[in-house]
């Protein structure tokens, strides 16, 4: 075969990936919806001294990539661009999300995030909702201190009730409608609520979705605050050191689209 003896005989250099490929494959599987960037801001939170090609290298050699799907080409037209925020507490967002427990029942989830910092003031859990139990829950976030000027919301009953625009008149808080059938326009709390796992009760469920919120502001990093979790970012911003155990803990419903049923996220 003229191949060279060395050649023949050489044995392959150990793999000096073989740490990393297993830690990374650790955390693609605590957080399946993360990519590369993400993963890579937490392993260098762990200290690991690794540039993104590397990552990227190996994340690509173990499958971790995430199914992407293929847009639609629309018609180009001219958008609007709404102006955003400033500060913290002052455009908020809301929506539901729903899914079902393991015994068949309807849960639903109430989202709530600050469209500065991409922070979660509260989620709620229950079976169901109703616009007089929106109003109260946004009163008692304003009892804390907790309180926007204006909320971004979709054309639901829940928040085209009478109970939410009179709570919202006698607090002077603007509620933003989005345009009917257009749910992209409320796009922030998708992310918000890919809670991603099976509840066997409705116990379970508020417990796990708080859990994953004080994870969401403490840890998880975001692209659009430069790889900062949220509580990182408004520290950095303004100086404030917030305590998740004085934030109020909630649970209520919400619901039009489904939960991804994968781990923590």
């Amino acid at each position: 075969m003229d191949l060279n003896r060395r050649t023949y005989r050489r044995e392959p250099a150990p793999d000096r990936n073989a740490d990393l490929r297993i830690r990374l494959k650790e955390l693609a599987e605590e957080r399946r919806r993360f990519g590369s960037p993400r993963l890579l801001t937490l392993l260098r939170r762990e200290g690991w001294v690794v540039n993104h090609k590397r990552v990227e290298r190996v994340y690509r050699q173990e499958g971790l990539s995430l199914r992407q799907r293929r847009r639609r080409k629309r018609p180009s037209h001219l958008r609007h661009v709404r102006p955003g925020p400033t500060g913290a507490n002052q455009h908020w967002a809301m929506d539901f999300v729903s899914d079902s427990l393991a015994d068949g029942q309807r849960m639903r989830v109430l989202t709530v995030v600050d469209l500065w910092d991409r922070r979660s003031p509260c989620l709620e859990t229950d079976r169901s909702i109703t616009g007089e139990r929106v109003a109260r829950r946004r009163y008692a976030l304003r009892l804390q201190g907790q309180c926007p000027q204006v909320i971004r919301v979709d054309n639901g009953p829940e928040f085209t009730s009478k109970a939410v625009d009179r709570w919202a008149h006698e607090h002077g808080v603007r509620l933003e409608f989005i345009h009917p059938g257009k749910p992209t326009d409320n796009s922030s709390q998708v992310s918000t609520g890919d809670f991603g796992t099976m509840f066997t009760n409705l116990s379970e469920a508020k417990k796990v979705i708080e859990e994953w919120r004080q994870d969401y502001n403490t840890l998880r990093p975001h692209d659009s605050l430069g790889g900062m979790s949220p509580d990182e970012y408004r520290r950095a911003s303004t100086g404030v050191n917030l305590n998740p155990e004085s934030e109020l803990k909630c649970g209520i419903p919400g619901g039009v689209r489904s939960l991804h049923r994968h781990k923590l996220v």
